[in-house]
């Protein structure tokens, strides 16, 4: 009967501790990295307005270079769909779509996980001139967790995975362009 009760107020520390620390945790994260291109800002903005372009510059897309991509609209307007599906889970299916875009500037899309986990959130990359033939480009992502889900953030450390993998793709934009 003792070890059943001390088996039991284990099993509801281990419950109730982490829902407890949970309402502690943000649930909102943003996640941004930046690069300096030695291109003209025109002409880097020019090619990364163009979400099929990120076919060759995002991490995701490299993860798995079979899976299938699906378009609707006029790339590089708002409204435009880029949408994948993968059989690798670490891609999964979803799309992004441009939902706002000043020119020269900044380009917002919303992002739509469909699988593994549903989950819709935002991201936008920035662009600014920082010197002759020199742009800056930012990459970033705004996302939320519901409660007790957002402990996963730390956890996760979301802010550090996402980040490397925008960096991973900004570096491969920088390199493309500097070509």
């Amino acid at each position: 009967m003792k070890i059943l009760k001390i088996l039991g107020i284990i099993v509801l520390v281990l419950i109730v501790v982490p829902l407890i620390v949970a309402l502690f945790v943000p649930k909102e994260y943003g996640v941004t990295r930046t690069v300096v291109i030695h291109r003209p800002l025109d002409e880097v903005y020019d090619f990364a307005k163009y979400l099929k372009n990120q076919n060759q510059y995002g991490k995701w897309n490299l993860i798995d270079p079979a899976m299938e991509h699906y378009y609707e609209g006029e790339d590089g307007t708002i409204g435009f769909v880029s949408g994948w599906k993968s059989e690798n889970p670490q891609v999964g299916h979803g799309e992004q779509e441009i939902t706002g875009i000043e020119e020269r500037q900044r380009i917002d899309y919303e992002l739509r996980f469909l699988e593994p986990f549903q989950s819709t959130d935002k991201a936008f990359m920035t662009f600014a001139e920082v010197g002759p033939d020199q742009t800056e480009v930012g990459w970033g992502f705004d996302g939320k967790m519901a409660y007790p889900m957002n402990l996963m953030i730390p956890i996760m450390g979301m802010e550090e995975m996402l980040g490397d993998d925008f960096q991973t793709g900004l570096e491969n934009l920088k390199q493309i362009l500097e070509k």
